[in-house]
């Protein structure tokens, strides 16, 4: 039975071969300007000719740009704000006890037990987790000042900042949005990552295999709760494994949730914005699928949570090595075109409320109040009513 299983999953996920063909040859760009009829400006010398062709196409000078967005592009950045402020919460939480403290992130004193077994997936996690931390800190400050600068709400979440963190060693203390201690994560983005022949787009009921089926089926926590989790070493370990894929499965979120919502934006400024800041999510999610991989294989003595070895079977073929962490092409728009490596699913209807789901089934929200699910169903609610304007 156990064999019959493995090879259900070889063959679900094995790579077909398509022919595609060499793209043509591309044109020099000077050809190209002279072909659509614009050589003479792209040649014609002086910075102000070329700052009025700008305007001839449609773009504008930096910071010149204050018409107001619509409610549907105010929604989206609203939605992406409260996103980013959920991460920044729980990242902070990470950098407390894993990550650096300084003057960036001055929040919580380290704990050097559970930094050392973060460690072991490599050296730098510590760096890794404080500039993950900056980097989704910055998002949704920019993102409220720049719905403010446009006359439009910002997004808060304080008043929802009631439930009690790890009081392990490190710990600032503070009160938390998010919950790492009940954490069910869905790892199928592995699997999803690396198949050749499956598109959630195309193939909505397709169940892509978990990686780590142990953290898809249980709860566990991702810190130390108290000083009592930093024993046994292997169970300190399993929760320093469990954060390990606790990062990548959070940045696969927000990889896909950008680029979905990008297609909806009506403000050319508004796309710019979400398409600019959809590319540091996947290189988050990259830089931590490559850490995942190097989680060691064990299983914890206190509650049984085992780590598969990811290089063994069924996982033991090329498409699955652990350091195979760039997506494998796979059919995108419709299987009569060549597959091409993308980021996926990034199809737009209601990415805001299956992100809310998303959130909600990983246990990041037990303990939370009715108001705050309300807020956030609020806030998905008119993301996803947004719509592309003339």
């Amino acid at each position: 039975m156990k064999e019959t299983a493995m090879n259900k999953v070889k063959n679900q996920l094995s790579p077909q071969v398509a022919n595609v063909s060499s793209p043509p040859r591309t044109l020099p760009r000077r050809t190209f300007l002279c072909r659509m009829g614009v050589g003479a400006i792209a040649l014609a010398p002086g910075a102000a000719l070329f700052g009025s062709a700008a305007r001839v196409f449609g773009e504008q000078e930096e910071g010149d740009n204050n018409d107001p967005i619509t409610a549907g592009d105010a929604a989206l950045l609203r939605f992406a704000a409260a996103a980013e402020i959920l991460e920044t919460d729980f990242w902070v939480q990470y950098n407390e006890l894993g990550g650096i403290q300084d003057s960036e992130e001055p929040s919580g004193t380290g704990n050097p037990a559970y930094t050392e077994a973060l460690k072991m997936l490599d050296e730098d996690m510590d760096v890794y987790i404080h500039d993950n931390t900056e980097d989704e800190r910055t998002h949704f400050t920019f993102l409220n000042a720049y719905l403010v600068s446009k006359g439009a709400q910002p997004v808060h979440l304080n008043q929802f900042r009631t439930l009690p963190g790890s009081t392990a060693t490190g710990s600032s203390g503070k009160l938390r949005l998010t919950n790492l201690m009940q954490l069910t994560l869905d790892t199928s983005w592995w699997t999803r990552y690396r198949s050749r022949a499956n598109n959630p787009d195309l193939d909505p009921n397709f169940v892509f295999p978990q990686a780590v089926p142990d953290l898809h089926n249980g709860q566990f926590t991702a810190i130390p709760r108290t000083d009592a989790d930093l024993q046994p070493p292997k169970h300190l370990q399993a929760i320093a494994n469990t954060a390990a894929f606790h990062f990548p499965t959070i940045e696969q979120g927000g990889n896909s949730l950008y680029p979905s919502m990008a297609q909806r934006a009506t403000s050319v400024e508004v796309l710019r914005i979400l398409i600019s800041i959809g590319p540091t999510e996947t290189m988050h999610f990259q830089t931590w699928h490559d850490k995942a991989g190097n989680a060691p294989p064990l299983t914890d003595p206190t509650n049984g949570l085992t780590f598969p070895d990811l290089n063994s079977p069924p996982f033991d073929t090329q498409n699955f090595q652990t350091n195979l962490i760039m997506p494998e092409p796979c059919p995108f728009l419709s299987r009569t075109l060549p597959r091409c490596s993308i980021i996926r699913p990034t199809k737009t209807n209601g990415i805001a409320m299956g992100v809310v789901k998303f959130l909600t089934d990983m246990g990041l929200f037990i303990g939370q109040s009715p108001a705050f699910f309300a807020f956030l169903h609020q806030l998905a609610q008119e993301a996803d009513a947004a719509r592309r304007g003339a």
